[in-house]
């Protein structure tokens, strides 16, 4: 997860993706230089459009399951193929149960208080959710306090214009949802905004 988050810090937040437009969406993102997904269990039949996923993308793409916030389901994520179990809260049973099964624990936080107990219980990421609710001097509020090698991936509210802002605020990746992926978008206009993000990013790492 480090070396894919180094190197592809854009996760593409798919809530609303079906089944049979899984395959298409993915590969979209992949030619634009997208290799992290996240399908939310929110989406009509998340779970076959996971295990689709798992089964199709190459070996350099990380897929995870989003909004998990039971133990339960940390389970049949798995079983469907995610690697990643994001949550939108602080659930230390979820963070337990993702932990315990070697999967990638990427909780939501938002207050010092929720991202030291999702530390401690084992979380390997943490997602500051809502983004932008809090704004970017937050995230290197939380890394002062926060264990040495800790990731904060933003959430909520990044988008072309700002993806910069959060890189250098101290982001370690970012979550893109509703300004990259909507159901009724045309593949098309995924890969041109896909691309643009893509850009800002590498723009972004220029100026540092």
């Amino acid at each position: 997860m480090l070396e894919c988050l180094d190197k592809f810090p854009l996760i593409a937040i798919l809530r609303g993706l079906t089944p049979e437009h899984a395959i298409d969406v993915s590969q979209t993102l992949i030619d634009a230089g997208i290799h992290i997904m996240e399908v939310p269990l929110n989406s009509p039949n998340a779970l076959i459009s996971i295990e689709k996923l798992s089964n199709n993308l190459p070996s350099e793409c990380l897929l995870g399951a989003g909004t998990v916030l039971t133990p339960k389901q940390v389970v049949a994520c798995e079983n469907a193929g995610a690697k990643l179990i994001i949550s939108p809260n602080t659930d230390i049973d979820v963070i337990k149960q993702t932990v315990s099964r070697d999967l990638c624990s990427i909780p939501g936080v938002a207050t010092a208080t929720e991202a030291l107990q999702a530390t401690t219980y084992g979380a390997n990421h943490l997602k500051l959710f809502p983004a932008d609710t809090y704004g970017f001097n937050h995230i290197n509020a939380l890394k002062a306090i926060l264990p040495p090698n800790t990731r904060i991936i933003a959430v909520g509210g990044v988008q072309t214009s700002n993806i910069h802002q959060w890189f250098k605020a101290g982001s370690d990746g970012v979550g893109l949802g509703s300004c990259l992926f909507k159901p009724d978008m045309s593949l098309n206009d995924i890969y041109n905004i896909a691309k643009d993000l893509v850009l800002a990013r590498q723009q972004a790492l220029e100026y540092a």
